[in-house]
């Protein structure tokens, strides 16, 4: 039997230690939380995770909370006029619907189901010296912890990482008490809201420790009248600045977020970061490697909402590696070739992901317009949330989205 170190309690590397540990592999954990810190612990993330990345845990039984969280049908897009009003205002509706669990939720849960199921679960935060002892006693070691001391095993790839300073400021706030959307009371979906040269607001119905929930996600651009959540560590306080800004620069929404109250006292999160690729693998000083997995060689800033998908992708990317790799060893060669079948699905995911955090060219800008008018084109782009490599055939370049825009347009006169 196999033995597997993996590093990190997230997404991806419980997913991975699940996967692996039904596979009949010898895995080890090493989280620096127990599951009941975690549980009563700050919230970590926004999370929005759509149909693929699901899918993912449904293939692993590993969907525990998905009859209870909202099923999140569509993606609208809001912008915003210079006087606050509302330029742009439409909803896409998504093929498979897309949900958000709270992961002091998901990874406390998930903690204590491999721990039942008989894997070795290690409480203990792990620095390189630890890494450089256990790697030669386990087949291999898999860093999923994306802060700390081991990410900087893991160089920058500058040549995939074009932003060397974090691109936005963010600000998060877990809710109670927010009304629906009245364009469409109806059914669940996320809201994102792009003011111009300010930054963006998303609103996203989620599950969390104390039942059905809203996420209130602000994106600043740093140094604007967004970026103004630091040094902010009273919960109450940060609620109130988030409101402030809402009612500020999205009017619409804070007209439904008047009676809104914090799900718990760790309800709030802010920070930055610079989105970077990494090389995938460490090298440890005995000369032993590890393989960086998820946030610790793709991180991309959460704008595109794909961070708890691209984790659950490379999981179940890193699994079939492994798994069909049978006994031959964890080399060099192997471990660069694990990534670079990653890397396939994350380029789409980075590439779109540092785009959206540039001013948007004038064909995105009518791609959005247009999508007010022409459903199929609403549709076609959320659901790029779920397989971003789809907008290489209507997204970045000009002419590719003019045609399709004229394609749907056709179709919609067509139909009419």
């Amino acid at each position: 039997m196999r033995k597997i170190l993996i590093v990190g309690a997230g997404q991806s590397g419980l997913q991975l230690a699940l996967g692996l540990q039904s596979q009949g592999y010898e895995i080890t954990l090493m989280s620096n939380r127990t599951a009941d810190e975690i549980r009563s612990g700050r919230v970590m993330s926004t999370q929005c995770m759509f149909h693929t990345a699901l899918q993912h845990e449904r293939d692993l039984q590993l969907g525990f909370w998905e009859s209870q969280a909202p099923r999140i049908e569509g993606v609208g897009m809001s912008v915003a006029a210079p006087d606050s009003s509302r330029a742009v205002d439409w909803v896409g509706k998504l093929d498979g619907y897309a949900q958000s669990v709270d992961q002091r939720v998901k990874m406390a849960g998930w903690m204590e189901t491999f721990a039942q199921r008989g894997g070795q679960l290690v409480i203990h935060g792990a620095a390189v010296s630890d890494l450089d002892f256990f790697s030669r006693t386990y087949d291999l070691v898999l860093v999923s912890a994306g802060k700390g001391e081991l990410v900087s095993m893991f160089g920058r790839d500058a040549s995939r990482s074009p932003y060397d300073a974090p691109q936005r400021a963010l600000a998060v706030a877990y809710v109670h008490g927010l009304g629906p959307r009245p364009e469409h009371p109806e059914f669940d979906a996320v809201r994102c809201n792009l003011v111009p040269g300010v930054g963006e607001l998303f609103v996203m119905p989620t599950f969390t420790t104390s039942g059905r929930a809203d996420i209130l996600f602000w994106e600043g651009i740093p140094g604007g009248p967004l970026d103004a959540f630091q040094g902010i560590k009273d919960p109450a306080e940060h609620l109130a600045l988030t409101l402030e800004l809402m009612e500020r620069f999205t009017p619409w929404e804070y007209a439904r977020a008047t009676k809104v109250e914090l799900t718990d006292a760790n309800g709030t999160l802010s920070g930055r970061y610079a989105p970077t690729v990494r090389n995938p693998i460490g090298r440890l000083p005995g000369g032993g490697l590890v393989l960086g997995v998820a946030d610790v060689v793709v991180a991309n800033d959460p704008i595109t909402g794909q961070g708890s998908n691209s984790a659950s992708k490379c999981a179940a990317s890193y699994l079939d590696s492994i798994v069909s790799h049978g006994d031959q060893p964890f080399d060099e060669a192997w471990m660069r070739s694990a990534f670079d079948r990653y890397w396939d699905t994350a380029r789409h995911v980075t590439k779109w992901t540092n785009a959206m955090l540039a001013a948007p060219p004038e064909h995105v800008l009518q791609l959005i317009g247009a999508a007010g008018q022409l459903p199929r084109v609403a549709d076609r782009f959320v659901n790029g949330f779920d397989d971003p490599s789809d907008l290489e055939n209507f997204f970045y370049d000009p002419e590719k989205t003019h045609a399709f825009l004229a394609e749907a347009a056709g179709a919609a006169g067509a139909a009419s």
